[in-house]
């Protein structure tokens, strides 16, 4: 019987990851001014996963670690947040693949490109993703309280 080597360290890869991520999401944060915002290292670990174990590894690590951190921290989870966590993931690794970051030489082009891939992947889950998915909730849920006459 013959195994897959790789797919068993992306596995555990993932695992280790999501771990991972958790503690720095959650042990490893600075205030950041906001309510219930704070800045962590939890993303440059998301790009090195996503890096290394590839895209879906990476949305896998995202969804999966800030599901667990708002379930440990609030016993709460905003869905539409941890879903634009984990698509902020997927991009990142999609990008990595892309940009060939791991392929040949580290050059600066390789960097600024995966800088900007960052950004674009940044801007699309957090200001596209999770507030149209808070909002579209919101609406749903005042939509079908309303029409049940509460």
């Amino acid at each position: 019987m013959k195994h897959n080597i790789l797919t068993a360290h992306k596995v555990i890869g993932t695992l280790v990851g999501i771990i991972v991520f958790l503690l720095l999401f959650k042990y490893v944060a600075i205030p950041a001014g906001v309510p219930n915002t704070k800045i962590t290292l939890a993303p440059a670990w998301l790009a090195l996963i996503t890096a290394i174990f590839g895209p879906i590894a990476g949305a896998v690590v995202a969804f999966i670690g800030h599901t667990l951190n708002d379930g440990l921290a609030s016993g709460t989870v905003w869905w539409t947040w941890a879903i634009a966590d984990g698509m902020f993931g997927l991009f990142l690794g999609l990008a990595t693949q892309r940009i060939g970051l791991f392929i040949g030489s580290l050059t600066a082009r390789k960097l600024v490109l995966f800088n900007v891939w960052q950004l674009i992947a940044n801007v699309v889950a957090w200001l596209v993703i999770a507030p149209l998915g808070t909002t579209g909730f919101m609406v749903w849920r005042y939509q079908s309280h309303t029409s049940k006459g509460w």
